[in-house]
């Protein structure tokens, strides 16, 4: 790790998910971001200790340094009792573990609706490699409702921890929830921040149904992703261990694929190998892929790619337009991009998401189900937030 010495000039942004900084390093000006919890709150004037491991090995990692502490109100604690409840640490074993109350714990409020929980009734759950699938694939979702008439969905978002680890770090799903696109938000894994905190995908998944209520569940690591270039070093892999989790409990796995044909990377182009790894080689159950209307030379690459990797044969790939996420993006305006690309930069990307959204809306255009659990625990998450 690198860790340098700062000092803040100015506060870009100010939320209750953290501070956007802007930080005076060895004479240059550069970004930083503090998260809450890991310090004192940072202001203008105070010298703080950045990691800028991520920034000086030229990596993504949202592209800004982070606050690990303020050098002259190094400490956040006393000495009195930890009163706070919970358990369960996360970042386990390093300087910045957490104790959160995990859904899990017997004295957690919703305790009792995922105590005995095995089932995810038969809910659809859209498996997105990416985080900058999470917004299009809500939007649609949300939209295709809205254009039948019926309410909106209860959509839940289980962040795993394959990529970013603090929800507060994503500003999406800040927005999709600010204008009610996301009922609840649970964090699994070494991810935390969400409005339920839970061990492991599976029961992260089971309080997603059972104690939030969801009618559709998006899975999806937070901003970033790990890949190397080979076939197995990459954190979309995740993709197809989803797949078999939703299978055991009983949900309809639905794949976003990662279409591109924006991405100017070989092993990205049209399907994305980690779609193909995921799908041919760690999914041990069928999943439903939903295809976009694309080009007729685009659709003629997808199908080789996934004929030649034995798809057809394990999952099943079904045709839907994907189109609708044009009039959602524009009736939310939720800003959509990924891998610094736009919706018209990479259209087939979104489109996918788009498909995804599209599927999952017709799955539910049915009589809701379990209301009375969804609205005692949407007070409960109102409650938290």
């Amino acid at each position: 790790m690198q860790f340098e010495r700062g000092v803040i000039t100015a506060v870009a942004a100010d939320t209750a998910d953290g501070r956007e900084l802007l930080v005076e390093v060895n004479g240059q000006q550069e970004r930083a971001f503090a998260e809450p919890g890991v310090c004192a709150r940072p202001d203008v004037g105070d010298a703080v200790l950045l990691n800028t491991t991520g920034v000086r090995l030229g990596l993504g990692t949202g592209g800004v340094h982070f606050v690990a502490a303020l050098l002259e109100k190094a400490g956040t604690g006393g000495t009195e009792p930890f009163d706070t409840p919970g358990h369960i640490m996360k970042l386990r074993y390093t300087p910045w573990q957490r104790a959160v109350h995990a859904v899990e714990e017997p004295d957690h409020p919703l305790h009792d609706r995922i105590r005995d929980a095995e089932s995810l009734q038969g809910v659809p759950v859209v498996i997105c490699e990416l985080h900058s699938m999470v917004p299009a694939v809500a939007m649609t979702l949300q939209h295709q409702l809205e254009q039948a008439g019926g309410p909106s969905g209860s959509i839940a978002y289980v962040m795993t921890d394959g990529a970013a680890l603090p929800m507060a770090f994503s500003q999406t799903v800040r927005t999709l929830k600010e204008r009610g696109l996301l009922t609840g938000t649970v964090t699994v894994g070494h991810a935390y921040g969400g409005d339920l905190e839970a061990v492991n995908l599976y029961s992260g998944l089971l309080a997603a149904r059972h104690a939030i209520g969801a009618d559709v569940i998006i899975v999806a690591m937070g901003p970033g992703i790990v890949g190397t270039g080979t076939k197995y070093g990459h954190t979309g892999l995740e993709v197809g261990q989803a797949v078999n989790a939703v299978h055991t409990l009983g949900g309809d796995p639905v794949v976003v694929p990662r279409l591109s044909f924006a991405d100017r990377r070989e092993r990205h182009h049209g399907v994305s190998h980690h779609t193909l790894t995921a799908l041919g080689r760690v999914a041990l159950a069928p999943a439903t892929v939903p295809l976009p209307d694309l080009a007729e030379g685009e659709t003629r690459l997808i199908f080789r790619q996934i004929t030649q990797a034995g798809l057809p044969e394990r999952h099943r790939f079904v045709g839907v337009s994907g189109r609708s996420i044009l009039d959602a993006t524009g009736h939310f305006q939720v800003p959509l991009k990924t891998m610094g690309r736009t919706l018209s930069e990479d259209p087939a990307f979104f489109l996918a998401a788009g498909a995804a959204g599209e599927w999952a809306a017709r799955l539910i255009k049915k009589p809701p189900r379990h209301h009375a659990v969804r609205s005692s625990a949407g007070a409960l998450l109102a409650d938290k937030n």
